[in-house]
């Protein structure tokens, strides 16, 4: 294998998930959001289980902060052109799995969806993007704010945006390699599966130190092994079709130009014979189109 690391959907659905391990996807939330998180426990949901559909395509993890707070760390390695439709039924499943009926809305708690995609989600020239509700005024134009008694209830210094669920996503291909700050460290890990020594991101060193492969039993690294074929594989098959898929339109292309030629060479007074010749139309498809 190229690098010695695991790449990190293999760590998070296998490994991450002992609380002896939880510094490392600490480290990552906090350099994220950029304040220092603490993970409560792992949660297991619905979303967790793999099925045959997603067993390598994508791996989602449900976190729960010192806050009582819901993080949900998806990976997602192939093109999905509904992925955000899936983003919002994601918090929008968390926000209704954990509050219990008859509670009041006082315990729905704040949801982060936070997802790591190996394809170009979306049009925009940034490789990390951060989605947050804000409500502006449309004839003032000014951003509305909580009551001072909604403050009291809700907490001094909670906006609308706290509230409501929050999005990143980390477009891991579109990454120049070029490491910035330590957030930009974590993602040359996800694109590259290697730390630098010079590295100095928080949960970093000891990734360094767990994610090796050669930690891993004989037959997990059979299954890890397995686990990347069935990734190249499966972005063999995307290319593919996607190449189908431009040699059919430009085909099509062609022929809807033949068919203009044709039309052109007929009103010149052309024999079918002919205009079947000059475009490499079959005579039926001359034939009817002189009768149009």
């Amino acid at each position: 294998m190229k690098n010695d690391l695991i790449r990190f959907d293999w760590a998070i659905k296998r490994l991450l998930r002992n609380k002896a391990d939880y510094v490392i996807l600490e480290g990552f939330l906090s350099e994220l959001m950029q304040e220092d998180l603490t993970i409560d426990s792992i949660l297991e949901s619905e979303g967790n289980q793999e099925t045959a559909s997603d067993k390598f395509n994508r791996v989602d993890i449900l976190v729960k902060n010192q806050k009582g707070e819901y993080v949900i760390i998806e990976v997602q390695n192939q093109l999905e052109y509904n992925y955000f439709q899936r983003m919002l039924y994601g918090t929008s499943k968390v926000l209704t799995e954990y509050i219990s009926l008859g509670e009041s809305y006082q315990h729905v708690k704040k949801v982060y969806s936070v997802n790591i995609v190996y394809f170009d989600l979306g049009q925009g020239a940034d490789y990390v993007y951060h989605g947050k509700t804000n409500f502006e005024g449309i004839h003032q134009n000014d951003k509305l704010d909580l009551s001072g008694k909604q403050k009291v209830f809700l907490g001094e210094d909670k906006t609308p945006s706290d509230l409501f669920p929050e999005y990143y996503i980390i477009k891991v291909n579109q990454f120049d390699d070029v490491a910035r700050n330590t957030l930009d460290e974590w993602i040359y890990y996800f694109k590259n599966n290697e730390i630098k020594d010079d590295f100095k991101a928080k949960g970093l060193e000891q990734a360094k130190e767990i994610l090796k492969v050669d930690k891993m039993s004989k037959s997990e690294q059979v299954s890890y092994k397995n686990h990347i074929i069935n990734l190249m594989d499966e972005a063999s098959r995307e290319r593919t079709l996607e190449m189908e898929a431009i040699i059919k339109e430009r085909e099509i292309g062609k022929k809807e130009k033949a068919f203009e030629t044709a039309k052109n060479f007929l009103q010149m007074g052309l024999s079918i014979e002919q205009v079947a010749k000059g475009t490499g139309l079959t005579l039926q498809e001359i034939e009817a189109l002189a009768k149009k």
